[in-house]
């Protein structure tokens, strides 16, 4: 019984936000399935570090470079490849569940982030490319996007609503879902075929917030730093059991409907005064999903607290949220602000992909090579090492964080392994 085991118990399915080729070839996804892993997101973000950071997809680029195809779509054809291996490890999962978990999210491009039908297009091309029930589209709650939520919903298209912040987006997106699935069953369309979350996101709305919290500088002020992000969080929990309640629903749940379950996404840590496993510690409870990046999944495999967190001191969070109105910060604005910086922290990478990707099919078409070196007499002691190193899977154990690739002891080396993620989590800020 694993931590994630134990959150599953309590209602809430960790998905892990990240892919790459090798991750879901050598069996690093497949260990982590064993482990209680139900769900992979993902992102442009992630893709550009995937694709531009590594030879993974060397070969793949190789045979698409000369189909004269423009990098968005050799992006896709990458991107689909990997969904669709990351959906058939998640499949027992889907199967298990009865279709509650085991999906893989794949966005649509952040450029459709303000143009309805053209999302409405490219979420049923990609859905129907990858063609797997257990893919979801990441479709982002702008104000475009929400009525293409509504019409993929409706077709029986899932979805995962990504770049939420507020209350009121919360509102008009759980109306699309259910109004989606309202015309879905008008159709004679089976509901227990479609699923959706809806991703709200937690840090962001800390980092930002307490920026101007450390401009006022009162100590009431620096009192609320951290916290925000939770408390909002717990509000849209809250907005969501009273959603999902009610003769509207109950009609829609008779026919098969499932929740549009709430997803935390965004959680970890920016600032390094708070602890690793803030977020996830603090949000757990039934009908839910964590996302987290490694680097926060690895913290709380290690020393996260798995307890029903999610509905504790609620008096006490609304009273943070009055006492940062007091102080004359509009949350509203905040995370008005939030929503079109998150489009284009999303445009930006994949901007950055294409570039990458022509670079790459460039450097492939000219035949560039890598350096390799010529170790003369030290060649058989470093292949000699290098083997033993495979047979002993260290590499892949430190990365798991495993201290005994040293010594048995873990105290001075599973708390000083940081930096295996530090050029995430420092793109991150």
């Amino acid at each position: 019984m694993t931590k994630l085991h134990e959150l599953t118990e309590l209602g809430q399915a960790i998905w892990l936000d990240y892919i790459r080729r090798s991750f879901v070839e050598q069996g690093d996804l497949d260990e982590l399935v064993a482990e209680g892993l139900r769900g992979v997101t993902s992102n442009p973000s992630i893709f550009e570090k995937a694709i531009a950071g590594s030879n993974d997809y060397d070969d793949a680029l190789r045979r698409l470079s000369g189909s004269e195809q423009p990098p968005a779509k050799i992006y896709e054809a990458l991107a689909i490849q990997d969904i669709q291996m990351a959906a058939d490890v998640l499949r027992p999962v889907y199967d298990e569940t009865d279709g509650d978990d085991g999906y893989v999210s794949l966005e649509v491009s952040p450029d459709l982030a303000h143009d309805t039908q053209g999302t409405v297009e490219e979420a049923r091309h990609l859905f129907a490319a990858v063609d797997r029930p257990n893919v979801m589209i990441k479709v982002p709650a702008t104000a475009e996007g929400i009525p293409a939520i509504e019409t993929l919903i409706g077709e029986g298209i899932n979805v995962n609503v990504t770049l939420m912040f507020s209350l009121d987006q919360y509102d008009v997106v759980s109306e699309a879902y259910i109004s989606g699935l309202e015309t879905l069953d008008a159709n004679g369309g089976d509901l227990s075929e479609v699923a959706s979350v809806a991703s709200f996101f937690i840090s962001r709305v800390d980092v930002k917030v307490d920026r101007k919290l450390d401009e006022i500088g009162t100590p009431a002020a620096q009192e609320l730093k951290g916290t925000i992000g939770i408390a909002n969080a717990k509000m849209a929990y809250q907005r969501f059991k009273e959603t999902f309640s009610g003769e509207r629903w109950e009609r829609l749940a008779d026919r098969g409907a499932r929740l549009q379950r709430v997803l935390w996404a965004s959680t970890s840590t920016k600032d390094s005064t708070y602890s690793d496993t803030l977020y996830p510690d603090n949000l757990i409870g039934p009908h839910t999903v964590n996302t987290l990046p490694p680097s926060t999944l690895n913290a709380f495999r290690d020393h996260g607290t798995v307890a029903l967190t999610l509905e504790t001191e609620l008096l006490v969070e609304r009273a943070r949220l009055e006492k940062l109105a007091d102080l004359d910060i509009d949350l509203d604005q905040v995370t008005d602000e939030l929503l079109e910086e998150g489009v284009d922290k999303f445009a930006r990478p994949f901007s950055d992909l294409m570039e990458s990707i022509e670079e790459k099919v460039a450097e492939l078409e000219s035949e560039w090579t890598r350096m390799e070196p010529i170790l003369g007499d030290y060649q058989r002691a470093v292949t000699g090492a290098l083997t033993e190193m495979a047979q002993d899977d260290v590499v892949d154990r430190i990365w798991r964080h495993d201290h005994t690739v040293w010594k048995a002891d873990p105290e001075e080396i599973t708390n000083r392994l940081g930096w295996l993620h530090i050029a995430d989590v420092m793109k991150e800020n």
